[in-house]
């Protein structure tokens, strides 16, 4: 049995799978506010699911993950910055403990059994929702780099900049204009208002495009390209054969077929063969991922 923990700011979220990825059981609880009471709820979640086990534990968090150094900063999990997580967690849950950032597992889940499965060895995920993330998968494993941080493309200033885009904004990371200002949910809001002079919630301009309203349908037009634009150094860079979106915004009606018409224009490759897919398991892929950290 593996046990997979997606560890949120308010929820915590697990699932027990069996080898071949079925689901045995799950349990959801809120995440205590405190160090010692998250690792306390950390163990009562472990014990709920399998009390009797003795295999280990994988443990998906937001933010900047060090796994050498077994250490989180996550801004919504104050809590754990400055403590060994991994080595207290073990401690307290009585098992080994592994964690890793919730792109990552979700990347993981994904190439596993879901959207990208079976689709090539090199497997890109892409998170579009109140951030932007990303993630690395090679053959069936999570690619960290030597800082945590390989797969964060979110922080790179767009490409090819224009007008149409808007203009540069502060990025909570204390830059101004990265990807994550424009192609996240509020970052599509703010294009919309920029086009149209409307302020709409990413749903309802998917709405009304989908109703044909042209101003709507323009506004997802414009964040396609965008994310087109964004992805073409990471297909030039990392040339993956799959490409994998998640997030609220991985619901856009035509998002895969809009931006794969479009990234050509800007990568090396006129025509590329990378695949780019919805995610199988959406929501559930980051405890999905969480319990693969532990492989056969």
């Amino acid at each position: 049995m593996r046990v997979g923990i997606d560890l949120g700011g308010t929820k915590i979220a697990a699932v027990a799978l069996d080898r071949d990825g079925t689901e045995l059981a799950r349990h959801r609880r809120p995440t205590p506010r405190g160090y010692d009471a998250t690792l306390d709820a950390l163990a009562e979640t472990v014990n709920a699911l399998d009390p009797a086990g003795a295999g280990g534990v994988g443990i998906s968090l937001p933010g900047l993950v060090d796994v050498a150094a077994g250490r989180v900063r996550a801004v919504n999990l104050p809590w754990l910055e400055g403590h060994s997580f991994v080595a207290d967690a073990t401690r307290r849950i009585g098992r080994p403990v592994r964690i890793a950032n919730d792109a990552n597992c979700f990347t993981l889940s994904e190439a596993t059994d879901g959207a990208a499965a079976g689709g090539g060895p090199v497997v890109f995920g892409v998170i579009l929702g109140t951030g932007v993330g990303g993630g690395i998968v090679v053959d069936g494993r999570i690619l960290p780099g030597a800082n945590g941080l390989a797969g964060e493309w979110g922080h790179a200033p767009l490409p090819w900049r224009e007008e149409a885009d808007g203009p540069p904004v502060p990025c909570g990371c204390g830059r101004i204009g990265c990807l994550e200002t424009i192609l996240c949910g509020a970052g599509l809001s703010r294009l919309h208002y920029h086009l149209t002079g409307e302020a709409l919630d990413p749903p309802e301009i998917a709405a009304r495009a989908q109703a044909g309203d042209a101003a709507a349908a323009g506004t997802l037009a414009r964040h396609a390209d965008a994310l087109a634009r964004a992805l073409a150094p990471v297909l030039n860079l990392l040339d993956p054969d799959m490409l994998v979106v998640g997030g609220g915004l991985s619901a856009l009606p035509g998002l895969c077929e809009a931006v794969t018409q479009r990234w050509g224009a800007w990568t090396l490759a006129a025509d590329p063969r990378t695949r780019m897919a919805v995610a199988r398991h959406g929501a559930e892929s980051g405890m999905r991922g969480a319990a693969r950290l532990w492989p056969d």
